[in-house]
Formats: structure tokens, C-alpha cells, sequence
């Protein structure tokens, strides 16, 4: 008798930057269904101008979900999604900032031109807005301060010893239904690495997002930044970050929290203590969610994770 198909497990990933670039980059190596859900937050550079000029939705975080699960076929075009123009009218624009913004013209909407972008990037999973309203990320400060637009919490031009009391979106978002959808249907809901504040947690001020993650019946799991951020988690620990996302997630819905135990020689810090940043330190975690401690680290180059550590304790967990 025929053996029916194995269902391939669902590995849903939310939040936005370089961090969710990193997960997607590990495991799409594995045989499971991705799927990235991306903050809608995103005002500078490149994507502040395009938001700004077309009232497109910001394309910058969606365009590196997209690159990092495009086929290994597809390298050139990939780049070529990544390349930055250095000089003339488009000096500081990416191409697939620009191709993601002409496809939206073509299409009608924005969902529609990440779709087609999969399409030409052949990639292996899907890339969904968190929301398709327009909104800016708020932070009020400690003093009383409030700060507004996601660009100016996350390259701080007040004190940056000045701890964030709050963050919330301006207006209020509601949740993209493909994407409560498919965290509903998870398997496996990662939230992380990224900046805390600024790529994580506004995911979680869309309004039904959370609802979602408590109803899904796949386990949680949270990856800690392995650096401190100037502005944002300033001598922040591991237990600082979990107790942070729980202010807005609640307490008791994380199954594990990742954290890097591995420390890179003075050298390869040196830069980042420059910058006023540290090494995050897993402090006094508690035993819920489970810690998973280790080297997470990539051997070389900037302290970041390394795609293929992360993805190999995710795929464990399932």
C-alpha cells in the first residue's frame, strides 16, 4: 500500500532586519515549510524614502526575508536584490527596494508584489507583511520623552543611557490575516534575534499577532541578541531581553529562550566596545521557558549567530 506523503513541519519566523535574514538562512537547508512574518515599522533609509515618495509599505526588512530564502540557483539575482546604488539620483537605493516598489505599481498591492518577487527569486518559503496598514513605531523614554519613527529609536539622537519605558505603534495596526493565519498553524513560532525594540516586538503591537502566538499550538521560542545596543538594551542580560518580550507577549507562553554562552576573543569585540556595546550575558534566567545554552556564535567576522548553529537547535525542538 502507498504510504501517504510526511507532512513537513510548519517553522514560522517573526520579526524583521538582519535576524530574521540569519534563521531563514539555516533553515531553509531543512526539509520544513517557512514561513517569515515581517514588521511593517521600518522608516529609514532607503525604505523611508520610498515610504515617503510612493506610500509603499516599507520593502527593506521584506526584501532580506526574500533574499534569504531564494533558491542557491538564483545567487545573481539575489545580489543583484541586495545591490546599493553609490552614486546619481539613486545613490543610497537598493534594487530590490525599487523592484519591490515597481511590482506594487504593477500588481495593485503590496502582497501581490512580494508574491511575484518569490517568483523570481524561486525562494522556499513564504514572506508576509505583519500588517498591511501604514504605521510608525513610538517608544516613550523614561524622562517622560517620546520618541517617534522606528529610525530615530534605533540610531538614538537623544541620550542613549536613557531606557525605553514603552513602545507602540502610531495608529493602531490590525494583523495581517495571512499572517495570523500561518502562526496559527505553526509547528514552531520563533521570535528573533534581532533589535529587540525595533525588529521583535513591534511584530507583537499588531493587534491580533499575540492572540495568535497564545492560540497556536506549536512550541515557542525566543533567540537573544548576543550583543547589547546603545539606545535600546543598554547592559541588558538575557533575563532582561525574556522579561522585556513578556511585557508584551505574557508570561508563560515561551516554551524556550536561546541564549550564546560563547565569548570571541577581545579582538573581535573591540569595535563593538567602541560603540558602547557588550557582550549579552545570560545572567539569572529562570528555569520557564527552558534556557538553551551554547555556542551560537559564527567563528569569524562580526559577533553574530551563526545561521547554521541556530537552525540546527530549532529543528531539534520539532
Amino acid at each position: 500500500m502507498k504510504q501517504p506523503p510526511v507532512k513537513q513541519s510548519n517553522i514560522v519566523v517573526v520579526g524583521g532586519g538582519t535576524g530574521v535574514f540569519t534563521v531563514l538562512s539555516g533553515l531553509k537547508k531543512y526539509p520544513v515549510t517557512l514561513t517569515a512574518i515581517i514588521s511593517m515599522a521600518d522608516d529609514g533609509g532607503s525604505t523611508g524614502v520610498l515610504r515617503e515618495e510612493f506610500g509603499i509599505l516599507p520593502p527593506g526588512d521584506v526584501r532580506r526575508a526574500l533574499v534569504a530564502l531564494a533558491h542557491s540557483n538564483n545567487r545573481m539575482l539575489a545580489d543583484l536584490f541586495n545591490y546599493r546604488f553609490e552614486e546619481g539620483g539613486l545613490k543610497g537605493h537598493t534594487f530590490g527596494n525599487i523592484i519591490l516598489t515597481a511590482l506594487e505599481r504593477v500588481t495593485g498591492d503590496f502582497e501581490s508584489a512580494l508574491d511575484e518577487a518569490g517568483r523570481l527569486l524561486n525562494i522556499g518559503g513564504r514572506v508576509i507583511p505583519v500588517t498591511l496598514d501604514h504605521v510608525h513605531l513610538c517608544a516613550t523614554l523614561e524622562n517622560g520623552w517620546r520618541i517617534k519613527g522606528e529610525t530615530n529609536i534605533d540610531i538614538p539622537k537623544h541620550d542613549p543611557n536613557l531606557k525605553i519605558k514603552k513602545v507602540y505603534l502610531e495608529p493602531n495596526a490590525r494583523g495581517n490575516t495571512r499572517a495570523l493565519d500561518a502562526i496559527r498553524a505553526a509547528d514552531l513560532i520563533v521570535l528573533g534575534p534581532g533589535d529587540l525594540f525595533t525588529s521583535i516586538i513591534p511584530n507583537l503591537l499588531v493587534q491580533g499577532v499575540v492572540p495568535a502566538i497564545k492560540k497556536s499550538r506549536g512550541k515557542k521560542v525566543f533567540i537573544t541578541s548576543t550583543m547589547t545596543k546603545p539606545g535600546e538594551t543598554t547592559k541588558f542580560q538575557a533575563h532582561d531581553f525574556l522579561l522585556t518580550i513578556e511585557q508584551y507577549l505574557g508570561a508563560g507562553v515561551l516554551d524556550h529562550v536561546v541564549v550564546n554562552t560563547k565569548h570571541p576573543a577581545h579582538a573581535r569585540l573591540a569595535a563593538y566596545h567602541a560603540e558602547g556595546k557588550e557582550m549579552v550575558r545570560k545572567g539569572n534566567l529562570p528555569l520557564s521557558p527552558m534556557p538553551i545554552f551554547g555556542d551560537f556564535i559564527r567563528k569569524t567576522g562580526f559577533v553574530r549567530h551563526d545561521p547554521d548553529k541556530l537552525a540546527k537547535v530549532l529543528v531539534s525542538l520539532i
